[in-house]
């Protein structure tokens, strides 16, 4: 089944992290952006990998640890950005919700 992608113009609800029914949802997705509503539950963690693209992470809710080159946590209202291809890794302190960007620009494309 394919995931559902905003259309231009189109609302999407980010869900309250309270819900426990709030889960990762794809939000859009074009050949040179991609937003993602990303929630790690605390405890959890997403493994290393890297991503052909810029990317920022923006903490809506909660608390987590960002793997990287350098380290970082995230609390309510902090923003990373990392630069394309760098590995990382997210480990969440607590119930996290984070908007994922992401923009494949031609400096990753190589």
């Amino acid at each position: 089944m394919a995931l559902h992608h905003c259309r231009s113009g189109e609302v999407a609800h980010l869900a309250a992290l309270g819900d426990r029914a709030t889960v990762t949802a794809a939000l859009a997705r074009t050949p040179a952006f991609e937003a993602i509503h990303l929630v790690v539950r605390a405890g959890q963690s997403i493994a290393p990998h890297r991503v052909a693209g810029s990317l920022t992470l923006y903490c809506i809710a909660g608390h987590a640890r960002i793997e990287s080159e350098v380290s970082a946590e995230l609390k309510t209202g902090d923003w990373l950005f990392l630069e394309p291809g760098m590995p990382h890794a997210v480990k969440a302190i607590a119930d996290t919700s984070l908007l994922l960007t992401i923009l494949f620009d031609e400096s990753a494309a190589g």
